[in-house]
């Protein structure tokens, strides 16, 4: 082909035909100058691709770490509920409640003691930070929602150091010195798994009605039923923001 315009080139000023060759001449730049032009549309095409895939599966990881938050925020919701409902029983044992059934009191009360922090998943996310890749997403939507998801946490996570507080001050300190924690342990085990497990041991009357006189063991029941209500709240806010975020996710695979 270079071959092809280079004889007509020549031909053209062999002839002595200027005008013509001039024209010729321009006409070859004009043809170079878009030859290069699609070059490079075709590189940056190619390179956009690259970057949009990229973003895609980062988008389709961020999906599945939402999916899988929103299983364990279902589950921390329903324990959160579960606490919350245990306490308010143990309280109408401090308000007034004869103890008649110990085993009952016994293992609502530890059906309270026994909690666990949430863990988020954000492996993505953390992976887009570290690597420096975050711009990568081009939805700023799901930027700010991944990030607002971040700052939920740590509130979530300040909460939980409160209660755990609250918890080891108020609960775990009474119970420690006031009830026999091996036949406590035994007995709850025995009742929650329907007497598959652990043993259903006699449990100490003195001892729980003792403990129903120590306004500090009440109070951890009473800061449990307003803490985990407050967690549930982070709970049900980080789900909303979960969900949002996925519903965003599709919205961009729907582009492609």
């Amino acid at each position: 082909m270079i071959k092809f315009f280079r004889s007509i080139r020549k031909r053209l000023i062999h002839e002595g035909k200027t005008t013509n060759y001039l024209k010729y001449a321009i006409g070859e730049i004009v043809l170079v100058v878009i030859g290069i032009l699609i070059a490079l549309q075709i590189n940056n095409w190619n390179e956009n691709r690259k970057l949009r895939n990229q973003e895609l599966n980062y988008l389709e990881n961020l999906r599945s770490d939402m999916n899988l938050n929103i299983n364990d925020l279902n589950q921390f919701l329903d324990a959160g509920n579960t606490s919350i409902e245990s306490a308010n029983k143990v309280l109408d044992y401090y308000e007034g409640r004869p103890l008649e059934d110990i085993n009952d009191f016994n293992f609502q009360a530890t059906n309270v003691y026994v909690w666990y922090r949430f863990t988020l998943h954000d492996n993505t996310y953390q992976e887009l930070i570290n690597s420096g890749n975050i711009a990568v997403i081009s939805n700023d939507s799901i930027k700010k929602g991944v990030l607002n998801l971040q700052a939920l946490y740590h509130k979530l996570k300040s909460e939980e150091d409160h209660f755990r507080y609250d918890m080891e001050t108020l609960m775990y300190e009474p119970a420690y010195e006031m009830l026999d924690m091996n036949d406590l342990i035994k007995n709850f085990t025995f009742h929650v798994t329907d007497g598959q497990a652990g043993e259903n041991v006699n449990l100490s009357r003195a001892s729980y009605e003792a403990i129903l006189k120590s306004v500090k063991h009440k109070n951890g029941f009473v800061m449990a039923v307003y803490e985990h209500s407050k967690m549930n709240s982070h709970f049900n806010e980080m789900k909303d923001l979960c969900s949002n975020l996925i519903a965003l996710i599709d919205a961009e695979f729907e582009k492609d």
